[in-house]
């Protein structure tokens, strides 16, 4: 066990699975030589491995995780980087018609892993500051893991990796080098499709994942000095999703407010609502509240930004009117 950030923690999943398993390789931009990759993450990977393992691929994404295909179907485990996941959409092909359906199809296994660096809240705009989970969840056959925690970036990694299914596995950009915490040694795999309560009330539940995580805490951190407890629940994995601890969560505190950073029209938080009004009715005793980004492209502005996206404040103010109904 070490202390380290949540950047660190990735980067030590990817050396640790590589040395244990030599079918792990890496490829994306920028991601070999001393350069490691656009935040670097992959700098020790580089370091540690030779180039047939850790490779430069050209600015094609829909070109390289075509390749990735190939090689998984081959027997590889390839770990993707794209630079950012909004340039996931230039390779949406190869995930959603190739990818996602070929075990369906005629039994191909496609055991990669893309990482895509998401989220906003550090004003870079339209295009380096997007979370488009919701695509992924809607496809059948992918998996989609969203860690908040440095332990948590370790153990789903190594779980994603080692999973004979495609995972896309959304890093949380804000808390690269923001969020120090427990890194475990070794082994350490976090089961794929397990929520955890990372706090415990009894006055509403608060479903989140990613960074907005650390907002919802903080949120519950400041009601608690008005006697309000929120239970916090982090989903981890979007897919497979847990409904079984949020619902198990909704019969105590009778009270639900679903939050992400993803745009809240069609969002997760739609689906997570949904199926708590179908399975949970008779336990609420108010209607399911949900935040999340405007239905705009994420601005560059900084005021803009921080309205566009929920945070601490926006969630103890929509959570006291929940509390109050």
């Amino acid at each position: 066990m070490s202390t380290g950030t949540y950047l660190d923690a990735i980067s030590a999943a990817i050396v640790h699975e590589m040395t244990r398993d030599e079918r792990v390789l890496v490829m994306g931009e920028d991601v070999a030589g001393p350069f490691g990759g656009a935040f670097k993450v992959t700098k020790a990977a580089a370091e540690a491995f030779s180039s047939r393992r850790v490779r430069n691929m050209p600015m094609t994404e829909l070109g390289f995780i075509g390749a990735a295909n190939g090689m998984a179907l081959m027997g590889l485990r390839p770990i993707i980087e794209l630079q950012f996941a909004d340039f996931i959409s230039s390779g949406f092909d190869s995930i959603v018609q190739f990818a996602s359906t070929a075990h369906y199809r005629w039994g191909g296994a496609v055991p990669w892993v893309i990482r895509a660096p998401s989220d906003g809240n550090l004003r870079s705009g339209p295009f380096h500051s997007q979370n488009p989970e919701a695509w992924f969840v809607h496809t059948p056959g992918l998996k989609v893991v969203a860690p908040s925690t440095p332990a948590d970036a370790y153990g789903l990694l190594q779980s994603a990796v080692r999973d004979d299914n495609p995972v896309i596995y959304f890093e949380s950009k804000p808390l690269y080098r923001s969020l120090k915490g427990e890194i475990p040694a070794g082994d350490a795999p976090v089961p794929l499709g397990a929520a955890a309560v990372v706090r415990a009330g009894s006055h509403a539940t608060v479903v989140t994942y990613g960074a907005m995580r650390h907002e919802a805490v903080a949120a519950a951190d400041a009601l608690a000095t008005e006697g309000i407890e929120l239970e916090v629940i982090d989903l981890r994995s979007l897919k497979p999703l847990d409904m079984d601890t949020v619902t198990t969560s909704v019969a105590k505190t009778s009270r639900v407010l679903v939050v992400h950073a993803a745009n809240r029209l069609g969002g997760l938080g739609a689906e997570i609502a949904a199926t708590i009004a179908d399975e949970c009715f008779t336990d609420l005793d108010a209607p399911v509240k949900r935040l999340g980004g405007l239905d705009v492209p994420v601005p560059f502005s900084p005021p803009l930004e921080d309205a566009y996206r929920p945070n601490a404040e926006t969630i103890a103010a929509t959570a006291r009117e929940l509390c109050a109904w």
